[in-house]
Protein backbone atom coordinates (compact mmCIF):
# COMPACT_ATOMS: atom_id res chain seq x y z
CA UNK A 1 0.00 0.00 0.00
CA UNK A 2 2.89 2.27 0.96
CA UNK A 3 4.46 1.88 -2.73
CA UNK A 4 0.81 2.22 -4.22
CA UNK A 5 0.53 5.47 -2.44
CA UNK A 6 3.95 6.69 -3.26
CA UNK A 7 3.74 6.29 -6.69
CA UNK A 8 0.60 7.94 -6.91
CA UNK A 9 2.22 10.99 -5.23
CA UNK A 10 5.07 10.83 -7.70
CA UNK A 11 1.96 11.38 -10.43
CA UNK A 12 0.49 14.06 -8.64
CA UNK A 13 3.51 16.23 -8.38
CA UNK A 14 3.16 15.84 -12.23
CA UNK A 15 6.28 14.77 -12.75
CA UNK A 16 6.20 10.49 -13.28
CA UNK A 17 9.09 8.94 -12.58
CA UNK A 18 9.16 4.84 -13.49
CA UNK A 19 10.26 2.79 -10.69
CA UNK A 20 13.93 1.24 -10.78
CA UNK A 21 15.79 -0.88 -8.57
CA UNK A 22 17.31 1.64 -6.88
CA UNK A 23 16.87 5.40 -6.21
CA UNK A 24 18.62 7.42 -8.55
CA UNK A 25 21.95 9.13 -7.27
CA UNK A 26 24.82 10.97 -8.89
CA UNK A 27 28.29 9.53 -7.94
CA UNK A 28 31.65 11.63 -7.49
CA UNK A 29 33.24 12.37 -10.69
CA UNK A 30 30.52 11.00 -12.90
CA UNK A 31 29.90 12.80 -16.14
CA UNK A 32 26.52 14.09 -17.15
CA UNK A 33 25.52 14.41 -20.79
CA UNK A 34 22.47 16.09 -22.09
CA UNK A 35 21.37 15.09 -25.06
CA UNK A 36 18.03 15.90 -27.09
CA UNK A 37 16.14 18.89 -29.50
CA UNK A 38 15.92 22.55 -29.27
CA UNK A 39 14.58 22.73 -25.54
CA UNK A 40 18.27 20.47 -24.86
CA UNK A 41 20.30 22.85 -26.60
CA UNK A 42 18.84 26.37 -25.10
CA UNK A 43 19.30 25.18 -21.79
CA UNK A 44 22.84 25.62 -21.50
CA UNK A 45 22.11 29.60 -22.47
CA UNK A 46 20.49 29.77 -18.95
CA UNK A 47 22.15 26.77 -16.87
CA UNK A 48 19.16 26.32 -14.58
CA UNK A 49 18.50 22.78 -15.27
CA UNK A 50 22.78 21.73 -15.02
CA UNK A 51 23.03 23.88 -11.70
CA UNK A 52 19.48 22.66 -9.71
CA UNK A 53 21.17 18.64 -10.90
CA UNK A 54 24.46 19.91 -9.42
CA UNK A 55 23.43 21.89 -6.02
CA UNK A 56 20.94 18.50 -5.73
CA UNK A 57 23.87 16.25 -6.26
CA UNK A 58 25.73 17.34 -3.70
CA UNK A 59 28.64 15.33 -5.17
CA UNK A 60 32.30 16.51 -5.68
CA UNK A 61 33.61 17.03 -9.12
CA UNK A 62 30.05 16.31 -11.05
CA UNK A 63 30.99 17.33 -14.53
CA UNK A 64 28.04 18.27 -17.53
CA UNK A 65 28.35 18.52 -21.62
CA UNK A 66 25.32 19.61 -23.29
CA UNK A 67 24.99 17.98 -26.72
CA UNK A 68 21.43 19.18 -27.74
CA UNK A 69 20.94 20.00 -31.08
CA UNK A 70 17.76 22.73 -32.29
CA UNK A 71 15.66 20.61 -34.24
CA UNK A 72 16.87 17.48 -34.15
CA UNK A 73 15.27 14.14 -34.17
CA UNK A 74 16.26 10.49 -32.65
CA UNK A 75 17.72 9.54 -36.39
CA UNK A 76 20.05 12.90 -35.98
CA UNK A 77 18.93 14.70 -38.65
CA UNK A 78 20.04 18.12 -37.56
CA UNK A 79 23.28 16.85 -36.67
CA UNK A 80 24.28 15.94 -40.00
CA UNK A 81 25.52 19.28 -42.38
CA UNK A 82 25.82 17.70 -45.96
CA UNK A 83 25.14 13.47 -45.61
CA UNK A 84 21.81 14.17 -43.22
CA UNK A 85 21.19 11.57 -40.68
CA UNK A 86 23.88 9.13 -41.66
CA UNK A 87 26.08 11.72 -40.97
CA UNK A 88 24.52 13.02 -37.84
CA UNK A 89 24.36 9.57 -36.67
CA UNK A 90 28.13 9.13 -36.80
CA UNK A 91 28.63 12.55 -35.00
CA UNK A 92 27.05 11.54 -32.64
CA UNK A 93 28.33 8.16 -31.91
CA UNK A 94 31.66 9.72 -32.23
CA UNK A 95 30.97 11.82 -29.05
CA UNK A 96 29.94 9.35 -27.18
CA UNK A 97 32.73 7.51 -27.90
CA UNK A 98 34.96 10.12 -27.01
CA UNK A 99 33.05 11.43 -24.11
CA UNK A 100 32.05 7.81 -22.25
CA UNK A 101 29.16 9.59 -19.95
CA UNK A 102 27.87 7.87 -16.98
CA UNK A 103 24.60 9.48 -16.87
CA UNK A 104 22.26 10.65 -19.89
CA UNK A 105 19.66 12.46 -20.02
CA UNK A 106 17.87 12.65 -23.21
CA UNK A 107 14.93 14.95 -24.31
CA UNK A 108 13.61 13.98 -27.80
CA UNK A 109 10.23 14.22 -29.11
CA UNK A 110 9.59 17.88 -29.34
CA UNK A 111 10.45 18.07 -32.99
CA UNK A 112 9.01 14.60 -33.80
CA UNK A 113 5.71 15.76 -32.69
CA UNK A 114 5.45 18.18 -36.31
CA UNK A 115 5.27 14.78 -37.82
CA UNK A 116 1.67 13.75 -36.07
CA UNK A 117 0.85 10.03 -35.10
CA UNK A 118 1.45 9.07 -38.52
CA UNK A 119 5.38 9.44 -37.57
CA UNK A 120 5.40 7.64 -34.61
CA UNK A 121 6.62 4.28 -35.83
CA UNK A 122 8.94 5.50 -37.35
CA UNK A 123 9.92 8.03 -33.84
CA UNK A 124 9.85 4.35 -31.69
CA UNK A 125 11.76 2.57 -34.32
CA UNK A 126 14.65 5.74 -34.44
CA UNK A 127 14.51 5.80 -30.28
CA UNK A 128 15.29 2.31 -30.33
CA UNK A 129 18.25 2.80 -32.53
CA UNK A 130 19.54 5.40 -30.80
CA UNK A 131 19.20 3.67 -27.18
CA UNK A 132 20.78 0.88 -28.59
CA UNK A 133 23.91 3.15 -30.03
CA UNK A 134 24.22 4.85 -26.77
CA UNK A 135 24.26 1.42 -24.80
CA UNK A 136 27.09 0.02 -27.27
CA UNK A 137 29.49 3.19 -27.84
CA UNK A 138 28.98 4.86 -24.21
CA UNK A 139 27.63 2.19 -21.86
CA UNK A 140 26.09 4.90 -19.36
CA UNK A 141 25.38 3.99 -15.94
CA UNK A 142 22.34 5.47 -15.79
CA UNK A 143 19.36 6.87 -18.81
CA UNK A 144 17.00 9.11 -18.33
CA UNK A 145 14.21 9.98 -20.92
CA UNK A 146 12.43 12.92 -20.87
CA UNK A 147 9.23 13.71 -22.49
CA UNK A 148 9.25 17.00 -24.64
CA UNK A 149 7.76 19.89 -22.59
CA UNK A 150 4.14 21.19 -23.62
CA UNK A 151 3.69 24.12 -25.95
CA UNK A 152 1.58 27.42 -25.19
CA UNK A 153 -0.90 29.34 -26.85
CA UNK A 154 0.51 32.82 -26.56
CA UNK A 155 -2.45 34.21 -28.76
CA UNK A 156 -2.75 35.60 -32.08
CA UNK A 157 -0.61 36.65 -34.42
CA UNK A 158 1.02 33.56 -33.43
CA UNK A 159 -0.33 29.75 -34.28
CA UNK A 160 -2.85 27.85 -32.02
CA UNK A 161 -0.67 25.22 -30.86
CA UNK A 162 -3.41 22.65 -29.35
CA UNK A 163 -3.31 20.08 -31.83
CA UNK A 164 0.13 20.29 -31.14
CA UNK A 165 -0.10 19.45 -27.61
CA UNK A 166 -2.26 16.42 -28.82
CA UNK A 167 0.58 15.10 -30.69
CA UNK A 168 3.42 15.67 -27.80
CA UNK A 169 1.25 13.52 -25.94
CA UNK A 170 0.94 10.84 -28.03
CA UNK A 171 5.08 11.15 -28.25
CA UNK A 172 5.28 11.45 -24.37
CA UNK A 173 3.14 8.44 -23.97
CA UNK A 174 5.85 6.44 -27.03
CA UNK A 175 8.96 7.28 -24.59
CA UNK A 176 7.07 6.78 -21.38
CA UNK A 177 6.59 2.87 -22.69
CA UNK A 178 10.39 3.03 -24.01
CA UNK A 179 11.59 3.40 -20.69
CA UNK A 180 9.18 0.64 -18.99
CA UNK A 181 10.60 -1.69 -21.76
CA UNK A 182 13.88 -1.22 -20.76
CA UNK A 183 13.91 -0.58 -17.30
CA UNK A 184 15.00 3.58 -17.55
CA UNK A 185 13.77 5.92 -15.55
CA UNK A 186 11.23 8.43 -17.14
CA UNK A 187 10.29 12.05 -16.49
CA UNK A 188 7.03 13.05 -17.79
CA UNK A 189 7.62 17.06 -18.57
CA UNK A 190 5.17 17.30 -20.14
CA UNK A 191 2.86 16.86 -17.64
CA UNK A 192 4.57 18.69 -15.15
CA UNK A 193 4.91 22.06 -16.86
CA UNK A 194 0.83 21.58 -17.37
CA UNK A 195 0.54 19.41 -20.52
CA UNK A 196 -0.53 23.34 -22.32
CA UNK A 197 -3.21 24.64 -19.87
CA UNK A 198 -3.12 28.26 -19.79
CA UNK A 199 -1.05 30.62 -17.11
CA UNK A 200 -1.49 33.32 -15.84
CA UNK A 201 2.50 34.34 -16.72
CA UNK A 202 3.20 32.22 -19.47
CA UNK A 203 6.90 30.13 -19.80
CA UNK A 204 7.81 30.66 -22.92
CA UNK A 205 8.37 33.88 -25.47
CA UNK A 206 6.24 32.20 -28.61
CA UNK A 207 4.59 29.12 -27.15
CA UNK A 208 7.36 26.55 -28.07
CA UNK A 209 10.65 28.46 -26.85
CA UNK A 210 11.15 28.53 -23.20
CA UNK A 211 12.03 31.88 -21.40
CA UNK A 212 14.74 31.16 -18.13
CA UNK A 213 11.54 31.29 -15.72
CA UNK A 214 10.23 28.41 -17.81
CA UNK A 215 13.54 26.96 -17.34
CA UNK A 216 14.07 27.71 -13.92
CA UNK A 217 10.62 25.95 -13.05
CA UNK A 218 11.71 23.04 -15.80
CA UNK A 219 14.74 22.49 -13.55
CA UNK A 220 12.73 22.31 -10.20
CA UNK A 221 10.61 19.39 -11.41
CA UNK A 222 13.17 17.31 -13.09
CA UNK A 223 15.23 17.40 -9.62
CA UNK A 224 11.74 16.51 -7.91
CA UNK A 225 11.51 13.82 -10.66
CA UNK A 226 14.35 11.91 -9.67
CA UNK A 227 13.59 11.89 -6.05
CA UNK A 228 16.43 14.18 -5.51
CA UNK A 229 16.47 17.14 -2.80
CA UNK A 230 15.87 20.33 -3.83
CA UNK A 231 19.15 22.36 -2.83
CA UNK A 232 18.60 26.76 -3.14
CA UNK A 233 22.30 28.31 -2.66
CA UNK A 234 22.82 31.10 -0.73
CA UNK A 235 21.61 33.78 -3.63
CA UNK A 236 25.13 35.43 -4.08
CA UNK A 237 26.76 32.89 -4.23
CA UNK A 238 24.37 30.93 -6.99
CA UNK A 239 23.92 33.46 -9.68
CA UNK A 240 27.71 33.19 -9.73
CA UNK A 241 27.92 29.51 -9.93
CA UNK A 242 25.03 29.57 -13.11
CA UNK A 243 27.25 32.03 -15.00
CA UNK A 244 29.95 29.92 -14.56
CA UNK A 245 28.65 27.00 -16.02
CA UNK A 246 27.00 29.18 -18.49
CA UNK A 247 30.48 30.14 -19.28
CA UNK A 248 31.86 26.83 -19.35
CA UNK A 249 28.93 25.95 -21.41
CA UNK A 250 29.97 28.30 -23.81
CA UNK A 251 33.46 27.35 -24.09
CA UNK A 252 32.99 23.24 -24.57
CA UNK A 253 29.99 24.91 -27.36
CA UNK A 254 32.75 26.62 -29.63
CA UNK A 255 34.73 23.11 -29.13
CA UNK A 256 32.76 21.03 -30.44
CA UNK A 257 30.52 22.93 -32.34
CA UNK A 258 33.34 25.37 -34.13
CA UNK A 259 31.30 27.77 -36.24
CA UNK A 260 33.81 27.56 -39.41
CA UNK A 261 33.54 23.47 -39.47
CA UNK A 262 33.08 22.95 -43.05
CA UNK A 263 36.72 24.98 -43.11
CA UNK A 264 37.85 23.19 -39.86
CA UNK A 265 36.71 19.41 -40.94
CA UNK A 266 34.91 19.07 -44.01
CA UNK A 267 35.17 20.34 -47.65
CA UNK A 268 36.85 22.95 -47.38
CA UNK A 269 39.34 22.16 -44.96
CA UNK A 270 42.06 22.06 -47.57
CA UNK A 271 41.51 25.58 -47.05
CA UNK A 272 41.72 26.27 -43.24
CA UNK A 273 41.99 22.70 -41.95
CA UNK A 274 45.04 23.77 -39.74
CA UNK A 275 43.31 26.23 -37.58
CA UNK A 276 41.77 22.86 -36.22
CA UNK A 277 44.67 22.13 -34.03
CA UNK A 278 43.14 25.24 -32.05
CA UNK A 279 40.07 23.43 -30.94
CA UNK A 280 41.61 20.85 -27.96
CA UNK A 281 42.79 24.74 -26.52
CA UNK A 282 39.13 25.19 -25.14
CA UNK A 283 39.68 21.36 -23.03
CA UNK A 284 42.14 23.09 -20.51
CA UNK A 285 39.70 26.34 -20.82
CA UNK A 286 36.63 24.04 -19.74
CA UNK A 287 38.73 22.38 -16.96
CA UNK A 288 39.40 25.36 -15.46
CA UNK A 289 35.66 26.41 -15.06
CA UNK A 290 34.75 23.31 -14.12
CA UNK A 291 37.18 23.78 -10.89
CA UNK A 292 35.85 27.12 -10.67
CA UNK A 293 32.34 25.36 -10.52
CA UNK A 294 33.41 22.93 -7.83
CA UNK A 295 35.09 25.64 -5.79
CA UNK A 296 31.58 28.06 -6.10
CA UNK A 297 29.47 25.14 -5.14
CA UNK A 298 31.68 24.47 -2.03
CA UNK A 299 31.22 28.27 -0.81
CA UNK A 300 27.70 28.70 -1.48
CA UNK A 301 26.42 26.53 1.42
CA UNK A 302 23.00 25.63 0.30
CA UNK A 303 20.04 24.91 2.49
CA UNK A 304 17.58 22.34 1.81
CA UNK A 305 14.12 23.52 0.96
CA UNK A 306 10.92 21.61 0.94
CA UNK A 307 9.73 19.70 -2.20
Amino acid sequence: MLKILSLLACWSLGTALLPAAEAFRFQENDLVLFLGDTWVEREQRDGHIETALLMSGGIANLRFRNLGWSGDTVECEARGYFNGAKEGFERLTAALSELQPSVVFLGYGGSAAFGGPEGIPAFRQGYERLLDRIGTAASPREIVLISPPPAENPGAPLPDLTAHNRNLALYRDVIRDLAAARKARFLDLFAALGAGEKRDRPLTDNGIHYTPDGYALMASKIVGGLGLAAVEPRPMHGDRLRETINAKNRLYFHQWRPANETYLHLFRKHEQGNNAAELPLFEPLVKAKEMEIEVLRQVAQPKQIAQ
